[in-house]
């Protein structure tokens, strides 16, 4: 049923195709055979709300304000963070940063632009 695939995270053999993804039942994780056959390594690429690709050390600006969850203070939209740090959070937050008055969080790149 899998054609000899196997998921490429857990290895289990129980994987069926939904449209152009592979799924994994046991796991979850879903996959294109055709994309990953492209891919030399597994490269971790974060892209701003506007599509330009963050690395590490990069400036960003807030887009809009962000509540800071368990606190009464906010993130201002356009606040600007420098020195950021690529993180693959697993809830989404894929980067680290200190903000000034605030201190260290975690933000996700769909609400900051490159700076």
């Amino acid at each position: 049923m899998s054609d000899g695939l196997k998921c490429p995270k857990c290895g289990s053999e129980h994987v069926y195709q939904d449209a152009s993804l592979w799924i994994c039942p046991e796991c979850a994780h879903e996959w294109n055979p055709e994309a990953a056959a492209g891919d030399a390594g597994d490269d971790f690429v974060v892209k701003d709300a506007n599509g330009n690709v963050l690395a590490d050390g990069d400036s960003v600006s807030v887009i809009k304000d962000l509540k800071v969850k368990g606190s009464s203070l906010v993130v201002k939209g356009g606040t600007k963070v420098k020195g950021i740090r690529l993180v693959d959070g697993a809830d989404g937050h894929n980067i680290s940063c200190k903000i000034d008055g605030i201190g260290a969080m975690n933000l996700k790149s769909e609400f900051v632009k490159k700076a």
